[in-house]
């Protein structure tokens, strides 16, 4: 079952550095891609940074609409995640060639990957100057949801649910799944 996040707690959702799929619609037109580069960037209101490289075409559909949603893909993603990191949806509506569908969340402006643990929907906050040189794009949280299972009381809880763990790219197409839980306050 998918639960509301409170904003101020959104930032969780990212803390521990998951590849995220990200994705953008404009005109009728949708696509995801695959980034590694994505963190939590502050608190209230909550906001976020990703990388999005000047040639994707999923930049393109942000720049275009000023949203983009944010979905942290699990364990059992990995084949899919690699695929839409490794192809361009200028080629092919990656949605359809993949089989991937999406949440129906009316508040949501981004389309929201199934089959995820979490999902930012994010509105872009213009910096000309970074995203140009840097590929950096800043976004505001404006709704936060995460699979109950694994998220809940503010906190990741992967145990029982290995196929659920989310994923982290290491370089080349492999990722690790997110480990055990280290209580670092006893």
């Amino acid at each position: 079952m998918r639960q509301p996040v409170d904003l101020p707690k959104a930032y969780r959702l990212l803390n521990h550095g998951p590849t995220v799929l990200v994705s953008a619609q404009h005109d009728g037109r949708q696509n995801v891609m695959a980034a590694a580069w994505a963190m939590p960037l502050d608190f209230e209101p909550p906001k976020v940074a990703v990388v999005l490289d000047k040639a994707t075409y999923t930049r393109e559909l942000v720049e275009a609409s000023n949203h983009f949603a944010l979905s942290v893909p699990c364990q059992a993603q990995a084949r899919i995640v690699n695929a839409v990191g490794t192809h361009s949806g200028r080629d092919q509506d990656k949605f359809a060639a993949y089989g991937l569908h999406t949440l129906d969340e009316p508040a949501a402006h981004s389309p929201l990957v199934s089959g995820c643990v979490a999902w930012l929907d994010c509105e872009r906050l213009p910096q000309p100057e970074q995203e140009g040189r840097f590929d950096l794009f800043l976004g505001q949280v404006t709704g936060a949801w995460a699979l109950s299972r694994v998220f809940s009381s503010g906190r990741w809880h992967f145990e029982g649910h290995d196929h659920l763990r989310t994923l982290h790219h290491i370089a080349g197409g492999q990722f690790f799944a997110i480990g055990q839980p280290v209580d670092g306050s006893k």
